[in-house]
């Protein structure tokens, strides 16, 4: 299993949310709470929206604790949302083009989690892909294909709606394959304006994701995050980062969130069943 983050609000330099506080992303690269995949040292990368149509992508094999570009450029970049992720790979090699996030055009995409048994399935759901998208797709792995289903089945228009298209995509082809719970999965879609996030798996058990709570609340917990966090700040994280585990609320399993200008919507999530067959 991977960590990641993603943060929504005011302007902000990354290294405030990724270095800076205790048990930061970077922290848990070395060292996260999961049982499964305490380190998460095989590649990462960070994506981010400045003032161009696409966003900014830097993507490393290396351990995200001993990359010193990372550090700089995290010190230097400022921006109202960004992405980041730390990788523990299961299958797909290291490599540059597997690291998250996964760009195109103007969408960003993190995953953790997996699509159990995915070498049966790849050739199907890889022909569940838009052609016109194939030439898209550099990397080898289950969170790739994923993300280009979702485009396929209509990201753009609707992320939500499509994320539940892609995953009952995924769950019916594991059905024809003998594979009735294949898919674990928190992920975070972005097209620089909204963010959104899901939490979902097959057997009802999927990793764990989090939400900032209302910025009054952690402003009350600790005053000293006015000076650096702005009133319509929403950060979702694979786990808590910072002193005060209080500042932050589990996200339900079986559920989808919309971030957008400090609101918060959230909402069930519910695969969408598309019929398939093997091929």
């Amino acid at each position: 299993m991977c960590r990641w983050m993603a943060y929504s609000g005011s302007p902000i330099l990354m290294e405030e949310l990724l270095f800076k506080p205790q048990h930061s992303l970077i922290d848990q690269s070395m060292a996260s709470h999961s049982r499964e995949t305490p380190t998460n040292g095989d590649g990462f990368g960070i994506g981010w929206y400045g003032y161009r149509g696409q966003a900014g992508l830097y993507r490393s094999i290396r351990p995200a604790w001993n990359d010193f570009n990372l550090r700089d450029l995290a010190a230097q970049i400022e921006t109202p949302l960004f992405m980041a992720h730390v990788r523990a790979t299961s299958q797909a090699t290291v490599q540059e083009t597997n690291c998250h996030p996964f760009r195109y055009r103007n969408w960003l995409f993190v995953h953790n989690g997996e699509i159990f048994e995915v070498e049966k399935v790849r050739r199907d759901l890889l022909l569940g892909i838009a052609p016109e998208l194939f030439t898209n797709i550099l990397g080898t792995t289950d969170s790739e294909i994923m993300f280009y289903l979702a485009i396929t089945f209509g990201l753009e228009t609707d992320p939500l709606g499509a994320l539940a298209r892609m995953a009952g995509f995924v769950e019916e082809t594991g059905k024809a394959h003998g594979i009735p719970e294949i898919l674990w999965m928190t992920v975070a879609v972005s097209d620089g304006h909204s963010l959104f996030g899901v939490r979902y798996a097959s057997d009802g058990d999927a990793p764990s994701l989090y939400h900032s709570r209302e910025m009054e609340d952690i402003f009350a917990i600790n005053p000293s995050l006015q000076q650096i966090l702005g009133r319509s700040t929403r950060v979702l994280v694979s786990e808590p980062i910072g002193a005060f585990q209080q500042m932050w609320e589990p996200i339900a399993q079986k559920t989808a969130i919309r971030i957008g200008k400090g609101d918060i919507e959230i909402f069930p999530f519910t695969p969408t069943n598309l019929r398939v067959s093997a091929i």
